[in-house]
């Protein structure tokens, strides 16, 4: 599925990742990211792009997108092990 969400969108990060990550996120949910909903929990969500899979909860109430993980896409950990 496909979403859209304001620039606007307050991203809490609960990891302290680098601001990098959290303008990367804030982007790509602007631009119309796939999202891929958790099968086993309600609000949570993968987003991946440029190799990099983003774990994120959308709090309905507030419209806050809570940023919770980063892991390398499976794809990007193929091809790392590939070439090492």
């Amino acid at each position: 599925m496909t979403t859209l969400f304001s620039t606007q969108t307050a991203i809490q990060d609960l990891r302290n990742h680098p601001s990098e990550v959290v303008l990367a996120l804030r982007r790509l949910l602007a631009g119309g990211a796939k999202v891929t909903p958790d099968p086993k929990r309600p609000g949570f969500y993968e987003v991946e792009s440029n190799g990099v899979v983003y774990y994120i909860y959308e709090a309905v109430p507030s419209g806050k997108i809570l940023l919770l993980a980063t892991w390398p896409a499976e794809e990007s950990f193929a091809e790392e092990l590939q070439t090492a």
